[in-house]
This record gives structure tokens, sequence and C-alpha cells, in this order.
């Protein structure tokens, strides 16, 4: 971050912004560093370190691009920066508790056929199919913790002020980030899809995921093989039935059971699938972006529907705590932190927070663990 975007951030509601010469000067005021901390989150003693921070390539993806793919906002940088903490710090509890997290898929390159990549990757990771979209994403999560690769979800409350304008990243060596999409888990189960694509590629990189991808010109050869791959990833053994399809007009309904069936059994959502068959000639723009734009329409009322049930809640005065959904736990997260815990790595508080639980949910994890 420049010191010119972090001005006008920490001079909120003061009537006279605070200047550039003021947080550079060799003293600071504490109010100045309190405000620069709210953006931060680092706490006080952050700032009274000496030592300079780290910028070599190894402390973050941030020094090793130079350029992403979508212009991220400070709630995306946070969360990044969040999770790149936490896999240094989990590299260094692993290692620690002589626990090797070594590569066990195969590195490919752009020049692979990302089908041929999808059917080989997806005879490895063998997940079981599911019903639910949920389910089915836990399952994908699952199995690729067999592969040594950490999935962690990040969750956004409806009315949290900074939003991360992105739906996943991957970070080398093994960790993949998702958004959680508690009502399209479809596309967050495309993301996962998406950014395994560049765990394959051994290519880092921050996401902002948009089906009409599929088509656009200006993508890199990465993210458009890393789009191919996770259509084919879901598609299967349906990838010829959706190549099947009759042509989409108004007059067939636009072949939506058919797709809608389809959907259910790949978890590829409708407008995937709708985008795919624009990629087939068989819907005409004009036709698909109807489609889309009543698919959006129907998600958007989704949403305010959703919004307006929990202002009426509020207004009611119940409970909406428990309204927060939780981050699936990878269970090679799990795993790794009960045998640091075990080692004595790590105590019950630690254990606690870099699982994200309660004090009273440290036995059933633990028990979870001899079974």
């Amino acid at each position: 971050m420049s010191v010119e975007e972090l001005l006008p951030l920490i001079s909120v509601g003061l009537a006279k912004p605070i200047t550039k010469e003021q947080i550079l000067s060799p003293n600071i005021e504490l109010g100045y560093l309190k405000r620069i901390d709210k953006v931060f989150n680092k706490g006080i003693h952050y700032y009274l370190d000496p030592k300079s921070p780290d910028i070599l390539k190894d402390a973050s993806i941030f020094f090793r691009k130079t350029k992403f793919d979508v212009d991220l906002s400070l709630g995306a940088r946070k969360i990044v920066n969040h999770f790149e903490e936490f896999k240094i710090s989990l590299s260094a509890i692993a290692e620690l508790s002589d626990i090797k997290f070594e590569r066990v898929l195969p590195v490919f390159t752009v020049n692979t056929d990302p089908k041929v990549v999808a059917k080989e990757v997806r005879g490895l990771i063998n997940p079981e199919f599911k019903t639910k979209d949920k389910d089915f994403l836990t399952e994908i999560i699952k199995k690729l913790a067999e592969k040594n690769i950490l999935v962690f979800e990040f969750v956004e409350t409806w009315n949290k002020k900074e939003k991360a304008n992105i739906d996943g990243f991957f970070l080398k060596p093994n960790v993949i980030v998702l958004k959680r999409h508690q009502i399209s888990f479809k596309r967050e189960i495309f993301t996962l899809a998406h950014e395994l694509g560049h765990y394959l590629l051994n290519e880092e990189e921050i996401d902002q995921i948009d089906y009409q991808d599929f088509f656009n010109q200006k993508l890199s050869r990465i993210e458009s093989w890393c789009n191919d791959f996770a259509f084919y990833f879901l598609s299967g053994e349906f990838e010829k039935s959706i190549e099947a399809i009759d042509n989409s007009t108004p007059q067939n309904d636009y072949n939506i059971d058919l797709i809608q069936s389809i959907s259910e059994q790949t978890h590829l959502s409708r407008i995937a699938i709708f985008t795919k068959l624009l990629l087939l000639k068989k819907i005409s723009p004009a036709n698909y972006n109807k489609v889309k734009a009543g698919f959006e329409e129907d998600f958007r009322i989704k949403t305010e529907e959703l919004k307006n049930k929990r202002e009426l809640d509020k207004q009611n005065g119940i409970n909406l705590g428990g309204s927060t959904p939780i981050p699936i736990k990878s269970p090679l997260l799990v795993s790794t932190i009960q045998t640091a815990f075990y080692e004595g790595i790590i105590n019950e508080y630690e254990f606690c927070k870099k699982l994200n639980i309660k004090p009273e949910k440290l036995d059933s994890y633990l028990y979870e663990s001899s079974n």
C-alpha cells in the first residue's frame, strides 16, 4: 500500500487530513499510530519493533508477484495477508512436529491439454459424489487433504464494511483459500477447481471468478487453462452430455430442465454450463445474456430476501449469533494441529486458536484424532 493510499484511510472523520510528513517523521503521535493500526490490525507493538519487515519473496505473494488479475480491495489484501501469515505459522509448527507436506500430485504446464489433465487428476483425487453442493465441497477438501493440499475458507458477514473482491487464491506450495459462498456453493466449488488448476501449474494467483472469462480473449494462458481445467474436472463424464445438447432457444425454453439436471449431477452451476454452450455456439450471445440476466435477478432477489429476513429478525429481538457460517476445516489442518499438540509444540490455548474453536470443543477434537 502506498502512503498516498493510506492517508485518506487514516484521516476519516478528521477536519484536517493527516499529512505524509506527520507519519513519516522520526517521531509519530500515538493517535496517528492507532489510526494506522485500525487499517492493518497488527497491534501497536508491531510498529515499535526496530527491525524492518521482511520484503523477501518468501515473505509474501505481494513481493513475489507485481501484478494480479484483479485490482485488490483493502479487504482482499487483508484476507490474503492473514492466510499468508497463517501459512507461515503452520509451516513452522509442521516443521517442529516433523510433518512433511510433500507434493503428491504432479506439476503440469499450460501446454498440456486441460481436459486430459482434468480426467487424470479427477481419477487421482476420486471425490465421492454428494447430492448437496456443500457436502461435495467438503468431500473435495477432504480428498485434497489426502494429497497434502490445504484448503481454507474465509467468511464475510453481510454487514462487513471492507469486502474482499476476490473468490479465492493459491499460495505456494500447497495452500488454497476460498471465499464462502453460502448462497451459491457451486460458485465456490468452481473456484476450488480453478485454484486447484493453479496448484497443478504451480502458479500463484489471486482470483475473482467470472464464468464469462471462459471466452475472454484478454485472459492470460494460465487463467484460461485453469478455467478449462475446472470445467472438465467438474463435468467429468457429463462433458459429452453437455456437448450433445441441442441449440438452446426460447422455443425449447433454453433446455433449462436438462441443464438443471446436469447441474445437479456435476455441481457445475447452470450459468457455467450455458457459458460452455455459448463457446460451442449452441446458444446465441443475445439469448445467453437473457438467461444470465434472469439468473442474476433471481440471485439478487434471493439475497435481498435474506437481508430483509435478518433485519426483521433483528427488529424482533431474535439472536443472530448463530447465523454466521462456520468455515469447513481441512482434515490436514486438524491432523497437523493435533500432532503439534501431542508433541508439546503448542498448548491448549494455541490449539483452540489455530482451529478457531471454543475451549469446550477441545476434547471432541482430541477424541476425534484417536478414532
